[in-house]
């Protein structure tokens, strides 16, 4: 970031539409960007862990059924529902973040998130006390999506509001790096664990990443707090033009946005749990491989996407998000067939190699779509506007993922094609969306007059 003087920094953005006409310190943007990625880091590590775990783990402990496929789909549904809580938590955090302000939603859904894993980190199995441990289960994962559904607007928010219009797909992609990190550090110590035999693995092995949240959670609450409030919300508090109920206000003048923000989604989030969660499942308990193997082709991945993300953040910067997201949707169609080829290798580097090339198609669509979600929206309903549009389709994209994969490799006897023509069809709504949504890489996002308000055309 730069190391401007605040002198030279208010000289810039008076010159530059849609950044804050106030003295934001350079070093208060580092703080603010720094404590968005490691909080969106913590939650989504408690949110990947449950996803490792169904996968893995929850099939055998808390939904014994006496069939493996139907303690699969068990697991992974448990998995999807944490999804359908998650709308509902952007819609409530949304509003209250447009009402109240960014930080204080962003406190509560870190505290929310780490409490919910830690306790899953000491449910009793079903063995132990019958059917209400899988509904326990059920309902800490409800916890974990009604947070991780308000999270993800306010970290972005925060960060590409306290920033330089010129770089808001930079720092809205450093947010975004939270995922992959989180992904990593659940993977890694879920990696750790499992390389133990499996009878101490799924006796007391497995609680350990859920316990290992207490120590996160205590460093994200720290970095939060020491953190100020965005200067855009602020001046919409300043000039009282805070939306009295901003859900209305979304769907009364951004109704076609939320539509397409949605669409966007579906390539994006489908295709990441499938290429994260689903293949644990697919490449372990019908190819035969170690779950140590798909588990680091998982971590390498995502510490590749690390670096890709704010890279494609970055690059969207230059040329718009639209071509960049576009890419991205294209290149995961045209993977669809090959990601499964080279899985079903069974080639170990091969098998990483599939994963890595997956992941990066993922990242050319998530790097710039934090500030292309918020850029579709006013501040003063931005939170709810971003939230909903990115939280309504993740039920249906990548909390169904990989329960319909499944079924379909149930229904197909064991092929893969049909989850490769699933992924297919999410990438041509994803590119269809795009392509009607407007350019808004340029836009002044400081008050109302925002890409999409009273036009929604592509060729803006």
């Amino acid at each position: 970031m730069s190391e401007n003087t605040e002198a030279e920094l208010n000289e810039e953005a008076a010159s530059v539409p849609g950044t804050p006409q106030v003295a934001v310190d350079p070093a208060d943007v580092r703080r603010v960007v720094l404590a968005s990625f490691v909080g969106t880091t913590i939650e989504w590590y408690d949110f990947f862990i449950y996803g490792t775990a169904a996968a893995l783990v929850f099939n055998k402990l808390f939904f014994p059924v006496g069939d493996d496929f139907l303690a699969s789909m068990a697991s992974l549904g448990s998995f999807a529902i944490g999804f359908f809580a998650r709308p509902l938590g952007g819609i409530v955090f949304g509003h209250f973040g447009d009402r109240i302000g960014r930080k204080a939603m962003l406190v509560t859904t870190l505290m929310m998130m780490g409490v919910a894993t830690c306790l899953i980190g000491v449910l009793p199995t079903y063995e132990s006390i019958g059917i209400a441990a899988p509904i326990m289960l059920i309902v800490l994962r409800l916890v974990q999506g009604f947070g991780v559904g308000g999270e993800w607007g306010g970290a972005v928010l925060m960060a590409i509001e306290h920033g330089h219009s010129s770089k808001r797909g930079f720092y809205g992609s450093c947010v975004q790096m939270g995922v992959p990190a989180g992904l990593l550090l659940a993977t890694g110590v879920f990696a750790i664990f499992s390389s133990m035999d499996d009878q101490a693995f799924l006796s007391w092995g497995w609680r350990m990443p859920f316990l290992f949240g207490v120590v996160l959670l205590t460093i994200g609450m720290f970095i939060r707090f020491q953190i100020a409030e965005s200067p855009l919300f602020a001046q919409v508090q300043h000039k009282n033009d805070v939306s009295p109920v901003p859900i209305l206000d979304v769907f009364r003048h951004y109704p076609r946005n939320v539509l397409l923000a949605m669409g966007a989604r579906f390539a994006e989030n489908a295709c990441f749990y499938i290429f994260s969660v689903f293949v644990l499942s697919y490449a372990t308990e019908h190819l035969g491989l170690e779950k140590r193997t798909v588990l680091v082709g998982v971590w390498i991945a995502a510490a590749i996407q690390i670096v890709a993300i704010p890279a494609f953040g970055i690059l969207s910067d230059r040329i718009g998000r639209r071509p960049v997201y576009l890419c991205g949707a294209m290149f995961l169609a045209a993977f669809a067939f090959p990601f499964f080829w080279l899985i079903e290798t069974g080639v170990v580097a091969v098998v990483w190699l599939a994963i890595v090339l997956g992941m990066i198609g993922h990242a050319a669509m998530y790097g710039p779509q934090a500030a292309f979600f918020s850029e579709l929206f006013g501040t003063n309903v931005r939170y709810s506007g971003a939230s909903i549009g990115y939280q309504l389709a993740s039920p249906f994209a990548g909390g169904l993922a990989p329960l319909i994969a499944t079924a379909m490799l149930e229904w197909s006897g064991g092929e893969s094609w049909p989850v490769s023509v699933y992924l297919i069809a999410t990438a041509g709504l994803t590119m269809i969306s795009v392509w009607l949504a407007a350019e808004t890489f340029n836009q002044d996002i400081g008050g109302d007059n925002i890409a999409g308000h009273d036009t929604t055309s592509s060729a803006t």
